[in-house]
C-alpha cells in the first residue's frame, strides 16, 4: 500500500437517543464554538466496532479478548480436572502474572464482579488484551500441565506473552500492558470523539409504568422515571496508518485489508448500544468521505466549530457542504492534503459501501 494514511470523515444522523452516557446517565456532551453538542466518546466507538458482528464475521480468527479473568478460567479448568485447589491457584497465578499483577487494588466494578463470582482466583489487576496466539498458548500449556500433573516451568511461562501476534483489534487500537511494557503495541487507528455538527438541547422523557394487576378502581403508576436524550447529526473522524497496520499484523497485507474493510463497514453501519431498547436508534452514515495519501493527516472538525444553524431546512446537506468547503479552503492554503478520495452520499444516492472499501484498501 503506497499511500500511508487512510482518513475517514463520516456524518451519521441519530434520532432521539442516549447512545453514550456519562456517570449520571445523561448523554455525553462537549461545548464547541460556544454551543453545546452531543458527543459519543472515542472509547465507546472503538468498543462498538471491535465487538460488532461485522468484526466477528470478517475477522473470525484474528480478534483478541480483553479481560481480567483469563487466570480465573484457567483455575476453574484445573480444578475441574482434579488438580487440587491449592495447586490450581498457584499455577493459574503464575500464568496470569506473565501479563500483569494479580489481585490488587479492587475497584467498585471489581467488587460487583466478585459478588457475581465469589470464588474468583488469579484475577489480573488491570484489563489485558490477549491476542488469539497468546490465548492459544495459555490453553496449550494448561492442557500440558493437566496431563503431566505438574506446575509450569519458567521457560514455558516466558513463552506466553508474544511480540509476533495477529490480532486485528489490537493492531488497530493498540494495547498497553503496564507491568510488561515490552509487549505493548502502538495503535494504528486514531478515532476522534464524535460530535454533532449543530448545537443541541438535552431533553427529558418523563415516563410511568402501570402495574398490570391494578384493579379497575385503582389509579396511579407503579413506577415513575425520567430518561434524558438528544438527537443530531454526528461528525466522526478516523485516521489509519495503513503501513503500520501491516507491520502490526506481521506483514500480512491480506489481513490488513480485511481489517480495514471491517472497520469501515462497522464505522458507517453499526450504532452504539446505549439505551437502544428505549430508543431503537439504529442508523447508518448518510455521508462518508475516504481519503488516501502520505501527507500529514488533518481532521475536518473545524467545519463545525461554528454550529450549523438549527433552523436549517436540511442540516445534513448543509453539513456536507460545509465540510467540503472547509476541506477545499485548507487545500488552497496548504496545498493538496491527500492524493485521492472517494465519497459515499445517501442523500444523493451516490457511491457504494463496496466501492468505498475497495478504494480504502487499494494503493
Amino acid at each position: 500500500m503506497k499511500n500511508r494514511f487512510l482518513q475517514l470523515h463520516i456524518l451519521t444522523p441519530y434520532g432521539p437517543s442516549n447512545l453514550n452516557r456519562d456517570d449520571l446517565g445523561r448523554p455525553k456532551t462537549a461545548v464547541i464554538g460556544g454551543a453545546n453538542r452531543l458527543r459519543i466518546s472515542s472509547q465507546c466507538l472503538k468498543r462498538t466496532w471491535r465487538t460488532s458482528d461485522i468484526f466477528k464475521s470478517k475477522l473470525e480468527n484474528a480478534i483478541g479478548k480483553r479481560t481480567k479473568f483469563l487466570g480465573n478460567d484457567v483455575f476453574e479448568d484445573l480444578v475441574k480436572n482434579n488438580i487440587s485447589e491449592k495447586e490450581a491457584v498457584k499455577w493459574a497465578e503464575a500464568i496470569a502474572k506473565m501479563f500483569g499483577k494479580v489481585g490488587e487494588e479492587k475497584t467498585e466494578t471489581d467488587e460487583e464482579e466478585t459478588k457475581k463470582k465469589p470464588d474468583k482466583k488469579a484475577v489480573l489487576k488491570q484489563l489485558v488484551h490477549f491476542s488469539p496466539q497468546e490465548e492459544t498458548a495459555v490453553w496449550e500449556l494448561v492442557a500440558k500441565l493437566k496431563n503431566e500433573k505438574r506446575e509450569p516451568t519458567k521457560e514455558e511461562l516466558d513463552r506466553l506473552p508474544q511480540h509476533k501476534i495477529k490480532a486485528a483489534d489490537i493492531a488497530l487500537f493498540g494495547r498497553m500492558l503496564a507491568d510488561t511494557p515490552d509487549f505493548n503495541m502502538e495503535a494504528t487507528a486514531q478515532v476522534a470523539h464524535a460530535i454533532t455538527t449543530h448545537r443541541v438541547a438535552i431533553e427529558d422523557d418523563f415516563f410511568s409504568a402501570v402495574d398490570d394487576l391494578n384493579k379497575s378502581d385503582e389509579r396511579g403508576s407503579g413506577h415513575l422515571g425520567v430518561h434524558e436524550f438528544g438527537a443530531g447529526l454526528f461528525y466522526t473522524y478516523v485516521c489509519i496508518n495503513r503501513t503500520e497496520l501491516i507491520n502490526n499484523l506481521q506483514g500480512d497485507e491480506d489481513l490488513a485489508k480485511k481489517t480495514i474493510e471491517a472497520l469501515i463497514e462497522a464505522a458507517i453501519t453499526v450504532s452504539p448500544s446505549g439505551k437502544q431498547n428505549s430508543f431503537a436508534a439504529h442508523s447508518r452514515a448518510s455521508f462518508a468521505l475516504a481519503e488516501l495519501g502520505n501527507q500529514q493527516p488533518r481532521s475536518l472538525s473545524t467545519a463545525f466549530f461554528k454550529p450549523i444553524p438549527i433552523d436549517s431546512t436540511d442540516i445534513q446537506t448543509d453539513s456536507i457542504q460545509e465540510l467540503k468547503q472547509v476541506r477545499s479552503k485548507i487545500d488552497s492554503v496548504y496545498g493538496k492534503s491527500t492524493e485521492s478520495e472517494y465519497e459515499l452520499n445517501t442523500l444523493a444516492g451516490t457511491g457504494t459501501l463496496k466501492e468505498l472499501t475497495e478504494f480504502a484498501t487499494g494503493n
